[in-house]
């Protein structure tokens, strides 16, 4: 097989493709890390463990987005973050719907073994 040669221009974009991957590889390895370790090794209250592991996902979201489906803020990319968007918004109103369900059932079943 015979393999074509980039363009300057092509080769350049491959590279800077690759190095945002590197970095989201990289960036996603460490921020999957710090709340391992913190789990494991100190000794947090299960408040700021919660508070941390759920802030590091939201910042690992926001690196997949930019780092991997490439999802900017840019004019030709807000249909892409709007669907996105959507979606975590339906996703939301069925987990929280879900939850205030059981909740209230838990309420209304249970209610003297409330704290």
């Amino acid at each position: 097989m015979s393999r074509r040669t980039l363009s300057d221009a092509e080769a350049q974009e491959r590279a800077s493709e690759q190095r945002s991957y590197l970095w989201g590889f990289a960036l996603a390895l460490i921020l999957t890390l710090i709340p391992f370790g913190v789990a494991a090794f100190a000794e947090w209250r299960p408040l700021h463990l919660y508070l941390l592991i759920g802030l590091c996902a939201m910042v690992q979201v926001v690196v997949h987005f930019r780092c991997f489906l490439h999802i900017t803020l840019a004019r030709n990319k807000r249909e892409d973050l709007q669907l996105i968007l959507f979606t975590a918004l339906i996703l939301l109103i069925m987990v929280g719907g879900t939850l205030w369900i059981l909740f209230n059932l838990y309420y209304r079943m249970m209610p003297h073994m409330l704290p």
